[in-house]
């Protein structure tokens, strides 16, 4: 056998992934710390919601995450500046448009990456969509919101 695919054929025998030294498994929070995260983070987007119902745009502002992305309008906003610019008219006047609150609050075992939604109603209470929200952890502990779309009502 030719000397290059003699040396093809030794490494394809190689377990994947091993480096003659054993990975060790990554340390996961334990559930109690888990259920501490996600807590944290339905209480973050609740804040956040309240945001709207005090007409602060700042505060509102203050979750976006730098590379956030959220789509559900023409085109995708993508970056704080954008999604307050998209966003500035829902804060106009004395009255909210709208509100939401989650009603949904995942977070990975890793406890870093988290997922919320919710219903989306309107001033008369009507159900309007459902909201989707992605956020990140940062090192401080601190949820910062990447991605965030909306679905039609009655999906999730």
């Amino acid at each position: 056998m030719p000397p290059r695919r003699t040396a093809l054929m030794a490494a394809a025998a190689l377990p994947l992934g091993t480096s003659g030294a054993s990975a060790a498994a990554p340390a996961w929070p334990d559930a109690a710390e888990i259920a501490r995260r996600t807590e944290q983070l339905r209480a973050t987007e609740i804040a956040f919601a309240a945001t709207m119902a005090a007409r602060d745009l700042a505060a509102f502002q203050a979750f976006l995450a730098p590379d956030t992305v959220w789509t559900g309008g023409r085109a995708p906003l993508i970056g704080p500046e954008a999604v307050v610019a998209g966003w500035r008219a829902y804060f106009d006047g004395p009255t909210p448009p709208f509100s939401w609150a989650p009603d949904t609050a995942l977070v990975l075992p890793s406890g870093e990456l988290g997922r919320t939604a919710g219903p989306v109603h309107g001033p008369d209470g009507k159900l309007l969509l459902r909201f989707n929200s992605m956020w990140r952890r940062l090192a401080q502990g601190r949820w910062e919101i990447v991605f965030d779309y909306a679905t039609p009502a009655g999906t999730a």
